[in-house]
């Protein structure tokens, strides 16, 4: 995050000798990204953060890939993915490319076995259903319906859920994620024109700093497998940390749209960026205000990206026959835009209540097989 943040207690310069009230030391770590130039933090451990007593099994999480070239329109049923009780085996990618996955999942438990560290990838989990506590070596966040929860890759976290429904919607990005850059000025600050200021981005608000010596399963995510590691020391040990390289919230309900007198194309809904594909927010807002207005998109030419659209609540105006939690994907390479009757439709109209979130990626998406399971195969002809 482009901003400064500090949560438990440091000492008054990095890198200089911090001790305990028996006059041993703190163990210091630098959690950075992008070698020593992008944003990092340090934090300041019970245990040194090393102690690999075990490594136990790896396995393969890779998905299986139906459809490597596609060019086909396909509608997702989303909810019909199956409710399982473990996190991680809940996590179905229905989606990939060599930059992000795309992920259905509906948890049932929460993670309390183990705890988990993605170290290939940025993570963005949107909460459709359901609600709990996200708890990280760096603190914890409360989350709810329509957060976005930004986990940076090498954090080590935890879900806690209030229930067992809970649906998510998951975005890997194996580059950083970011706020728009056209949001923020030189020096990182969120501008008057950006949808959503740093007081809408909610922070670790509490470390649980455990000094346990013991056996602590991390499962750990590298190049599309999981190895079980246990470690020494209880991985939550952390007495105070301060930089820029942290987990936070963002609540999709707290992004303000922008209008026009006709309609604004996608980019005005822009709400996290990467080098290679970007996330967006459509929310409840006001319709175009020119007199001859026509509130459906125009038809458009997918010619550089995919388009995935996830549909959260809401009208849904410019499509037929989509409910909750369905996936539209829209390839590079064809024209899309309303269905038959929406553009009509949408005529007169003054607001929407929709609510969706959307990925775009530059680079061809792969179909998965776990997509295919829940595809409705006919949903490119929709449009006769």
């Amino acid at each position: 995050m482009p901003f400064y943040h500090q949560l438990g207690k440091i000492p008054p310069k990095r890198h200089t000798q911090f001790r305990k009230k028996d006059g041993s030391l703190y163990y210091e770590q630098l959690f950075g990204t992008i070698g020593f130039d992008g944003m990092s933090t340090n934090s300041y451990h019970e245990q040194r953060p090393t102690m690999v007593k075990e490594i136990r099994k790896q396995y393969s999480i890779a998905p299986k890939i139906a459809k490597a070239n596609n060019i086909q329109s396909y509608r997702l049923r989303g909810f019909q993915i199956a409710p399982e009780n473990d996190y991680l085996d809940s996590r179905k990618v229905v989606l990939t490319n060599s930059d992000c996955n795309i992920i259905l999942a509906a948890p049932k438990k929460s993670t309390s076995e183990y705890f988990y560290k993605n170290t290939d990838a940025d993570e963005v989990i949107f909460i459709h259903k359901g609600s709990g506590k996200l708890r990280t070596h760096l603190g914890n966040i409360d989350f709810k319906y329509g957060d976005y929860l930004v986990i940076p890759r090498g954090i080590i976290y935890k879900l806690d859920f209030d229930d067992e429904n809970n649906r998510l919607f998951i975005v890997e990005s194996y580059h950083p994620v970011y706020t728009p850059k056209r949001y923020r000025n030189w020096f990182g600050q969120l501008l008057e024109h950006s949808p959503f200021c740093e007081r809408d981005i909610r922070r670790p608000y509490e470390l649980e700093t455990n000094n346990e010596l013991g056996d602590f399963i991390i499962k750990v995510k590298k190049q599309g497998e999981i190895i079980e590691m246990v470690y020494a020391s209880h991985p939550f040990d952390v007495v105070g940390y301060d930089g820029y390289n942290y987990p936070y919230a963002f609540s999709i309900h707290d992004f303000e749209p922008i209008t026009g007198r006709i309609h604004q194309p996608p980019p005005v809904h822009q709400t996290f960026e990467t080098k290679a594909f970007v996330i967006c927010s459509f929310v409840p807002r006001l319709y175009d205000y020119h007199p001859q207005s026509i509130p459906a998109p125009y038809n458009h030419s997918n010619i550089d990206s995919d388009e995935v659209l996830y549909y959260v609540d809401g009208d849904f105006m410019s499509r037929n026959d989509i409910e909750a939690g369905h996936i539209s994907l829209h390839p590079a390479g064809i024209p899309h835009g309303p269905h038959p009757g929406a553009t009509e439709r949408s005529i007169g109209k003054t607001s929407t209540e929709e609510l969706a979130v959307m990925v775009d990626t530059f680079k061809p998406l792969m179909v998965t097989d776990e997509a295919m399971k829940i595809a409705d195969e006919t949903y490119y002809q929709s449009w006769l």
